[in-house]
């Protein structure tokens, strides 16, 4: 494992550029040993080492801020990295600021995976102006960075009026009932988003209602994983309803969410309506055999249902 330390925050990296123009080679590590310098950090022997190619992946490296900045001014002007994971690299919003600015400049990376990297709100600020400009990334993974109610308010802004990004992950981080409200108005805006993955945070009734509702006034969306949140019945009466108006949904996962009987049965009201979804997963949910029964009469019923993969939990 390469490895690269600089008072504050360090870069260590596994990764690098093609030595297109303006891409990478010898002009690229020029680039980044200059960025170095400027930012006081040790450059990562690993990305000078990397074989050319598209795919950039410099994960659980420790870059740090300052790594982060380095990095971020030697990729301005690159063209030959499409896809960067800087996953697990403690970057902070600090981090995140300095690579949201170059992603403003550059338009050749289409995918970015920054997931636990403890952006916090700062980080939600910068990437959220960032995707008012940006129109080249469509694949966008910000799991685990510690997003709370305030940070949805600007991660709402951009999903409300971006429509590049097809792919958002937004799972294990600190969202609740609030956020939850300000998110599903603007899913419901979204005119771009294929595929949202939110497991793993705190929405419950309202906020969960309110994610549901918006899903129901969706046109796009068509994978959504909710999982391992507290729907509880409520929300699953939302889904329902909106599982009855929503036309494009293809794949739902909302286990571990809850959901009782009632619930079971709210969302069996609307599996007996709805024609495009093909994958349900309502696993680690106490639904019962009579909830279990009553969404599979629900999918008897309807002649038209698309449903191809049922998961249910065991109820004999």
């Amino acid at each position: 494992m390469a490895a690269a330390a600089g008072g504050g925050g360090g870069g260590g990296a596994d990764g690098g550029s093609s030595g297109e123009e303006d891409g990478g080679g010898p002009a690229g590590e020029s680039r980044y040993l200059a960025a170095c310098r400027a930012c006081g950090v040790t450059p990562a022997s690993g990305l000078l080492r990397r074989a050319p190619g598209p795919a950039l992946s410099l994960r659980h490296r420790g870059l740090g801020p300052r790594g982060a900045k380095a990095l971020a001014l030697s990729l301005m002007v690159d063209t030959s990295v499409l896809t960067l994971d800087l996953s697990d690299n403690w970057l902070q919003g600090e981090g995140a600021a300095a690579i949201a600015e170059m992603l403003k400049e550059n338009y050749y990376i289409s995918a970015v995976d920054l997931s636990d990297n403890k952006l916090g709100l700062e980080g939600a600020k910068a990437f959220s102006a960032m995707l008012l400009e940006n129109t080249t990334i469509v694949s966008l993974q910000l799991s685990g960075n510690e997003f709370d109610d305030h940070a949805a308010k600007y991660l709402a802004d951009a999903i409300a009026a971006n429509s590049k990004v097809e792919i958002l992950d937004l799972s294990y981080n600190m969202f609740d009932d609030k956020a939850g409200e300000i998110l599903g108005m603007a899913i419901a805006e979204n005119i771009g988003l294929k595929e949202l993955k939110i497991s793993w945070n705190h929405f419950h009734s309202q906020g969960a209602a309110a994610l549901a509702k918006g899903l129901g006034a969706n046109t796009f969306l068509k994978v959504l994983d909710v999982s391992y949140n507290g729907f509880g019945n409520s929300g699953a009466a939302a889904l329902g309803e909106a599982l009855k108006a929503n036309n494009v949904l293809e794949e739902l996962n909302i286990s571990n969410n809850r959901i009782s009987v009632e619930g079971a049965l709210h969302i069996a009201a609307g599996l007996k309506e709805n024609k495009t979804l093909k994958r349900l997963n309502m696993t680690r949910n106490p639904i019962q055999s009579d909830g279990c029964c009553g969404v599979l009469k629900a999918l008897q019923a309807n002649s038209g249902t698309g449903i191809e993969i049922l998961d249910l939990p065991p109820f004999l």
